[in-house]
């Protein structure tokens, strides 16, 4: 009987070890748990994984300021990649604990998810080649010759289809690379989107002197931080991480960063507006 009970003790205590670490990762960061966050993979000076396996870019480092206000360490984020089309799926899956990847505002994705910020501005552009100068005006757009690029599910190529070009010749990839790789080629004229990415890929060395931004400013895009909806605790601590971030400098420190090199006059920190 005592040989009995002591094997059931011993076999209980090892469930129970099993269990605790199996619960590792949950909501709390202060005991090395993780934390899921989306970005983007393929947008450099915004979110970019590089060969290395490194993770950089100025969303990045929103994000990594982000979670060490909510108590996490960098070595605790496990990083999501997060396309445009499956940014809202994301976080009503719980697959993320929040996204920061160019994420524009807008009144049809808050009826599926929840936005904290913004935390920046950026403006609708084209990306074109450094020899082309046909395109001058928002005008210039609004043909079938015209070969336009963007990303399924962004804010860009709804603008162009409902706005200011519903008449453009639209190709939708899965990810910028692919338009920009068209762009080359010559198999589109123009990659539309915002001009805070496109800086991004211009500046790039592979790219520098094959592409220039149009100079249009098409429409105002305030980048901010998805959440799962109804989450107003989560919104209200994330806002003023957003906000310390600016007031301690963190935030202008990583704009000249990443879009300095780019020379890219980018728009001051905008005002938290999303708080209810």
């Amino acid at each position: 009987m005592t040989l009995r009970k002591s094997g059931l003790v011993a076999a209980t205590a090892v469930v129970l070890a099993l269990t605790a670490t199996a619960c590792g990762g949950g909501a709390s960061g202060s005991d090395g748990e993780k934390i899921n966050i989306g970005i983007k993979f393929d947008q450099p000076g915004l979110g970019l994984k590089t060969q290395d396996g490194e993770y950089t870019g100025f969303d990045v480092d929103v994000a990594k300021y982000v979670a060490k206000e909510l108590g996490y360490d960098e070595k605790d984020i496990v990083w999501k990649q997060a396309p445009s089309a499956e940014r809202e799926n994301m976080i009503v899956n719980g697959d993320v604990k929040f996204i920061a990847a160019t994420y524009t505002i807008n009144d049809e994705r808050k009826e599926r998810v929840d936005f904290a910020g913004p935390y920046f501005l950026a403006h609708q552009d084209l990306l074109v080649r450094n020899d082309d100068d046909t395109v001058r005006s928002e005008e210039d757009l609004n043909s079938s010759e015209m070969k336009l690029c963007s990303v399924t599910g962004s804010t860009s190529a709804q603008n162009v289809n409902k706005k200011f070009a519903p008449k453009a010749n639209l190709i939708n990839y899965g990810g910028y690379s692919e338009c920009l790789t068209g762009l080359e080629n010559e198999a589109v004229d123009a990659l539309t989107t915002d001009d805070s990415i496109l800086a991004g890929y211009a500046a790039q060395k592979e790219h520098q002197g094959k592409f220039k931004l149009a100079g249009l400013s098409l429409s105002d895009e305030p980048y901010g931080i998805g959440l799962k909806k109804g989450d107003t605790e989560l919104r209200k601590k994330i806002n003023d991480a957003l906000e310390k971030m600016v007031d301690e400098g963190a935030w202008e420190e990583a704009a000249k960063k990443h879009f300095g090199p780019a020379n890219y006059e980018y728009e001051p920190a905008p005002e938290i507006t999303e708080t209810n």
